[in-house]
């Protein structure tokens, strides 16, 4: 499973490829919804303390959890009073499944292997058969370190110069 720093990049390359116009490009809050859904998954690994079980890649990688992000951020934009409240929903549901399609093409070492997808019509558990990202380990001996650094190294190679390229043509870039 790829580490915070590919989540956060990745939920940049799609703020900057996703944004309606130049103002919605160059909006920190969107920045922050997007790059916040697309690491906020990952919370379900704080439920270990609470309740001593794994409950990591379990229903918060899903396309449910996608959909009540969608309409909690849609909900809160609406109390706000802020205009285009589904746009709000919208960029939430987008960070979030790109956690879910990381977690996907990422290698996964702690069973059960694969993550709910599709839940809560399903819960099976999901994996590509060929990852393109290495897996993250969560202890703190030297060799995980090591290995964490080479996994962050090639998240970074991948995915910075896709959310380059995404902020390169951005809408406020693009020709009318």
């Amino acid at each position: 499973m790829p580490s915070p720093v590919g989540h956060a990049l990745f939920g940049f390359a799609l703020h900057a490829l996703t944004a309606r116009d130049a103002r919605e490009a160059g909006s920190l809050t969107r920045v922050g919804v997007m790059v916040g859904a697309a690491l906020a998954p990952d919370l379900d690994l704080l439920l270990r303390f609470v309740d001593g079980r794994n409950h990591h890649q379990a229903e918060s990688h899903s396309v449910g959890c996608a959909t009540i992000a969608f309409l909690l951020a849609w909900g809160l934009a609406r109390a706000r009073g802020a205009p285009h409240a589904a746009r709000w929903g919208t960029a939430a549901l987008v960070g979030w499944l790109s956690h879910v399609a990381l977690d996907f093409f990422g290698r996964d070492t702690h069973p059960p292997i694969g993550l709910m997808a599709l839940w809560p019509v399903s819960s099976g558990h999901f994996k590509f058969p060929w990852p393109l990202f290495m897996d993250v380990g969560r202890t703190l001996d030297w060799r995980t370190v090591w290995h964490n650094a080479i996994a962050m190294l090639w998240e970074i190679a991948v995915l910075l110069p896709l959310a380059g390229a995404c902020w390169r043509w951005r809408p406020s870039r693009r020709v009318p």
